[in-house]
């Protein structure tokens, strides 16, 4: 054999060996990727892309932390949403819904928490300055009262209430107690047309429409639809 032959052949091996040895890792981190996506995924509501709870309530925290007095905790109710579905149908429902997450995640930019608690209920948290709030607010209910097109052309017209707890207000960082006074807060402006800004009065609400208060917190939102 050639000087020349056997270099080909020893380079041939090694290339042999290389590809052989790529496969494996190949295999591993499409795994990988598949359960990243996987993963995400859970994180998720499939109908709107917002969190979920648990993700959501994570990622408020870490950012509460962060942001202090600068932030702000930030309830959404549509309202009459049971009237949607039983005139228009789920399917112009779950429109709706997608529409305001849509709406609420261009609202609060890419580094808020935005979740769906469940049915017809989100939060976000997000920071929010004291000199840029009520613009702000006034700029979210402008956007949740627009009319959503359904994909047959027909046109729905919606509103939502929004209450809103901030710790510099309310003098706790405490996510729980702030998603009791932005409930509360959105309770007494329900149908107001406007965002109502929670006092340290609706801190020591025991109860909401005949629930226990604590029921909206962290450990378990969610009313039917």
């Amino acid at each position: 054999m050639s000087p020349l032959t056997r270099v080909q052949a020893r380079i041939g091996q090694r290339t042999l060996l290389l590809t052989t040895a790529a496969l494996p890792l190949t295999g591993w981190t499409l795994h990988a990727l598949a359960f990243h996506r996987r993963l995400a995924a859970t994180k998720r509501d499939p109908l709107t892309g917002l969190l979920r709870r648990d993700s959501y309530t994570a990622r408020a925290r870490q950012l509460l932390a962060r942001h202090g007095h600068g932030a702000a905790v930030v309830l959404v109710d549509a309202d009459h949403f049971k009237a949607v579905n039983d005139t228009l149908g789920h399917a112009a429902g779950d429109t709706v819904l997608a529409a305001i997450g849509a709406r609420l995640t261009a609202w609060a930019g890419p580094r808020a928490a935005v979740g769906r608690l469940g049915g017809d209920e989100f939060a976000v948290v997000l920071e929010l300055p004291a000199d840029r709030r009520a613009h702000r607010l006034e700029q979210l209910v402008r956007m949740l009262h627009a009319p959503v097109v359904l994909d047959d052309g027909r046109t729905v017209d919606i509103a939502a209430s929004v209450g809103v707890a901030t710790p510099d207000g309310l003098g706790t960082r405490d996510l729980s107690l702030l998603q009791r006074a932005a409930d509360a807060a959105l309770y007494d402006g329900k149908h107001s047309g406007r965002a109502h800004l929670a006092t340290a009065v609706h801190t020591t609400v025991p109860s909401i429409n005949g629930r226990r208060a604590g029921r909206r917190g962290t450990a378990g939102w969610g009313r039917a639809a």
